[in-house]
């Protein structure tokens, strides 16, 4: 030490002195989806009209219009042509199924079939399980239900099976009036070692509620159902309809044997939708629609027909080969506007990185709560207004279903077309659920945001309520 001594060094050295205070750094904002540039990729975004009936079908972005021009030069078949017009357009088509299958991380190309619709692809799960089902055996689904989940399974219990002789229950599971949840106790109690089959809303298009799926699966697993393969548990069905356009889709982490959606749901055009399904299931099951592409080729004598490699076995006739390609370009192109990549994704055939998928509908997902929670405490607040499904702060889908005092839902709807605000007005095809709570007529009034609802766009429809209302 010097002769200085202790302190004085200290001193010198500056290291007596009180540090420095510094002010806290602010936390980084979390990123949040830029509403207006995702707007001006839409043509009605500057017609002034308010697009409240998103739950129903959302609109599409004029890039996936121009697709189909792009895409008629080499408007050709798929599979077996020699032309270079049918290869090309036949390796965008089978690399639209990449694409789908990693926006639900599916494991591969093999657990995707395509269909008209949700509807359809129900409906094809149903045919392919039609014969595996025991007499006593019994299929649960829900008071909340879209009718495409209830009636396939209403009519393979009363009317197809019986025809077989084979006796077969659907059993409907209860949801509770005031918070619109589904009773999961009484699921549970439903749910026994004949249960072949639990099929559930991934979100309600009408309460809106969101049921745990993770609990959901819990249950269908320790129903004891003896399946044909010795495995033991209940198959579980989601309908992903309302889920798909905002959610993160994991089918490996959500456990599921069977996922439909739709995509004129996802920014596409009409006439897709999609059936995910476990690999086995769809190699073991028998095929819901026979006749062309789903033939192996050249497989075909009067004593034996074999099928084609999955996924083309559930792929009978020509298939809708421009709407499945536009539909897996409007998940890149729903991943560009959201993110804003230095390179796009849309137009491309690289493959899509899940984590981008994630990144990007966790933005919507944000971005569409919030927007529903403020439509809440707005509808909330307007007298002579009931709400249905669950309040604020609570994950569930991107709606608002609500009836007024002593007016019929019907012209609650077209009295705010007069405001340019679009809603939607009848049962939603969520018939079980409307006559459960009473409702008579059983309609209700319902406004559905997208990604590119803005808030603006929510405070013009509730403001346009209060007016009908009386309320303003």
């Amino acid at each position: 030490m010097s002769h200085y001594g202790y302190v004085s060094e200290q001193l010198l050295t500056g290291r007596l002195w009180p540090p420095r205070r510094r002010r806290p750094k602010p936390e980084p904002e979390p990123p949040r989806l830029d509403v207006d540039r995702m707007r001006s990729h839409f043509d009605f975004a500057g017609t002034g009209r308010v697009v409240t009936n998103n739950a129903a079908t959302s609109q599409t972005p004029r890039e996936l219009i121009e697709l189909f021009r792009e895409l008629s030069p080499r408007y050709e078949s798929v599979h077996r042509g020699q032309s270079t017009a049918s290869r090309r357009i036949t390796e965008e088509f089978e690399e639209s199924f990449d694409t789908i299958a990693t926006w639900l991380n599916a494991p591969s190309r093999r657990c995707i079939a395509t269909y008209r619709n949700t509807t359809e692809a129900i409906n094809a799960v149903m045919y392919s399980l039609l014969t595996e089902f025991r007499d006593g055996d019994n299929v649960v689904t829900t008071l909340m239900e879209h009718n495409s989940n209830f009636v396939p399974w209403y009519a393979l219990s009363r009317e197809i099976l019986p025809r077989l002789g084979r006796r077969v229950e659907c059993r409907v599971v209860r949801f509770d009036h005031e918070t619109g949840e589904l009773d999961l106790d009484h699921l549970a109690e439903l749910v026994d070692d004949r249960t072949k089959l639990v099929c559930v809303t991934g979100a309600s298009n009408f309460l809106g509620t969101k049921p745990p799926l993770h609990r959901i699966r819990r249950i269908a697993d320790e129903s004891g159902y003896r399946r044909g393969d010795g495995r033991s548990g209940s198959l579980l069905l989601v309908d992903a309809a309302q889920l798909a356009p905002t959610s993160v889709i994991d089918v490996i982490a959500l456990d599921v044997d069977y996922l439909a959606f739709s995509f004129h749901k996802v920014l596409a055009p009409f006439g897709v939708g999609v059936l995910y399904a476990r690999e086995p299931l769809l190699q073991g099951s028998l095929p819901f629609l026979y006749g062309g592409d789903m033939i192996a080729e050249g497989r075909v004598s009067p004593d034996l027909v074999e099928y084609g490699d999955l996924p083309w076995k559930y792929a009978a006739g020509t298939p809708n080969v421009l709407g499945v390609i536009a539909s897996a370009q409007a998940l890149r192109l729903l991943v560009d506007l959201a993110l804003d990549p230095d390179e796009p994704w849309f137009g491309t055939a690289r493959p899509l990185p899940r984590t981008h998928v994630e990144s990007a509908m966790t933005l919507v997902s944000s971005h569409v709560r919030s927007l529903t929670d403020a439509a809440l405490r707005r509808a909330l607040a307007i007298p002579g207004v009931q709400v249905y499904g669950p309040g604020p702060d609570v994950s569930r889908s991107p709606l608002v279903a609500f009836t007024v005092r002593g007016r019929d839902s019907r012209q609650v709807a077209s009295a705010l077309d007069e405001h340019r605000v679009e809603a939607r007005a009848g049962c939603h095809c969520a018939t079980l659920a409307h006559l459960d709570l009473k409702l008579n007529p059983p309609a209700s009034c319902r406004l559905s945001f997208a990604a590119y609802t803005s808030h603006e766009d929510v405070d013009r429809a509730f403001t346009a309520l209060e007016r009908v209302v009386g309320a303003r």
